[in-house]
């Protein structure tokens, strides 16, 4: 029932979106259209998973801040399958199994390394694991992603850009993590400009 509220909700809302930002997406032939799949990128704004959702046509269940889903529109995050996150906990064992559970399906997940929004100075905040661990766990491939530019009125500038596919051999959990950050963190300096803002 999530993927079909997802459907419908995109249906309505995707227009308005690529009207209001007119967003360029480059790369996104790379994501598959039937493998289980782990999209991972920088985390700058609340719209982020929204301008993802639009480079492909499958499902794509987004991990969310739990406050997300005990606000008034809480019941939109259920609907459409994206997956509660206790930014204070030390592990989110939950969230990490549904997600697991989802690419085991065959599904997309969205993952933000981060976990929330930088408003630092710094190109990125450091990166949780859950990402990695996913993958090492399903098999499921990582493709990164970064998003620059402003999330303003047909600003110009607003873009998202996937990379190749991160793979990994024998690496540990942080040596993996750490391939992720830099990876990603490279894609950002690779395609934002100097006037590239927060938000």
């Amino acid at each position: 029932m999530d993927n079909i509220a997802y459907s419908i909700l995109r249906f309505i809302f995707a227009p308005f979106f690529r009207l209001y930002y007119n967003p360029a997406i480059i790369g996104s032939e790379k994501i598959s259209k039937t493998s289980p799949l782990i999209l991972a990128g920088n985390h700058k704004h609340a719209l982020d998973p929204i301008i993802v959702d639009l480079c492909t046509h499958r499902v794509v269940h987004a991990l969310a801040k739990s406050e997300l889903f005990k606000g008034p529109f809480g019941f939109f995050f259920h609907m459409i399958g994206a997956v509660p996150v206790d930014l204070d906990a030390r592990h989110n064992t939950d969230a990490l199994l549904k997600a697991i559970d989802y690419l085991e399906k065959g599904e997309i997940v969205n993952v933000s390394p981060e976990a929330a929004r930088n408003y630092t100075a710094d190109i990125l905040l450091p990166f949780k694991k859950g990402a990695v661990v996913m993958s090492q766990r399903t098999g499921a491939k990582i493709l990164p992603y970064c998003i620059v530019g402003d999330y303003r009125f047909r600003s110009g500038n607003l873009k998202i850009v996937f990379g190749d596919y991160v793979s990994f051999d024998n690496e540990t959990v942080d040596e993996a993590n750490d391939k992720l950050f830099e990876t990603i963190k490279r894609l950002l300096l690779e395609n934002r400009d100097e006037k590239d803002t927060a938000c």
